[in-house]
């Protein structure tokens, strides 16, 4: 069932969506060779509990073994999401992608961002690129009375036309007083199909992107995926209020690219 917000839950969700782009803003002041994913997670934890907030992937159950042990999804290179923090330093070159989900009030907020560990090669910063402008290209038609499918396809468009794979299996969903709730929201598709969009509805949007086949693995902890070629991937994500004409972007990069400045992607 799709539950349709009200403009007052609607705020409480931008409160917890805010929070996270705060919290990626304090993990990326830390990003640089030689700090490990498990210390970004020790701070962005502190930083949300701090907040009054509760770092909702801490303890997620998963359908295939354990729940999740970090506050952060830690996505490395070749993996594409739900990577676990550990203690292997990074280095110069690697690209980690960073989702944080929050609850604070009642309501949850979740986005990610790609950071550049260092000074990384220009087609993977290509590929950065490509994926969090077709985030927003996607957010472009989370308004009242197109599809779901009007994302999907404009998200599927820009990314193949640009050669790269587009993951199948994991996909956007909708949000509120849960992480997860209906309906998914899938970054392929078909003009006009799919669950008609109404003003009230909140997504989270999350194309998942890879430099080569769209194939993917899961781990052996049951949580890390990655590409079966073990070619790089990234993952932007934003939640979003569908409005009437225009979607409500409700998390942030701002507070990111305040610190990142010229390496902003």
């Amino acid at each position: 069932m799709i539950f349709l917000k009200t403009d007052d839950e609607i705020e409480l969700l931008r409160q917890s969506n805010l929070l996270v782009g705060k919290t990626l803003a304090e993990v990326a002041k830390l990003i640089k060779p030689g700090v490990t994913t498990l210390e970004l997670d020790k701070v962005a934890e502190e930083f949300i509990r701090d907040n009054g907030a509760i770092p909702t992937f801490k303890g997620y159950p998963s359908p295939y073994g354990g729940s999740f042990p970090g506050t952060l999804c830690t996505s490395v290179n070749s993996q594409v999401v739900h990577g676990i923090p550990n203690n292997i330093p990074l280095q110069d070159g690697d690209i980690v992608s960073v989702d944080c989900g929050t609850l604070l009030n009642g309501f949850c907020g979740d986005s990610a961002y790609t950071f550049c560990v260092g000074e990384v090669k220009p087609e993977i910063r290509k590929l950065l690129k490509v994926t969090k402008d077709s985030l927003y290209l996607g957010i472009q038609n989370a308004v009242h009375g197109k599809r779901l499918g009007d994302i999907g396809y404009t998200i599927q468009t820009h990314c193949e036309s640009n050669s790269y794979g587009v993951v199948r299996e994991f996909v956007g969903h909708g949000i509120g007083k849960e992480m997860h709730e209906d309906p998914q929201v899938p970054n392929y598709g078909k003009r006009g199909s799919g669950t008609m969009l109404k003003k009230g509805m909140c997504l989270a949007i999350e194309p998942m992107i890879t430099m080569g086949a769209r194939q993917i693995v899961m781990e052996n902890d049951g949580w890390t995926v990655r590409t079966k070629d073990r070619s790089i991937a990234a993952h932007f994500e934003h939640t979003v209020a569908v409005g009437v004409g225009k979607a409500d972007i409700l998390s942030s990069f701002e507070y990111i690219e305040q610190v990142l400045g010229d390496n902003s992607i």
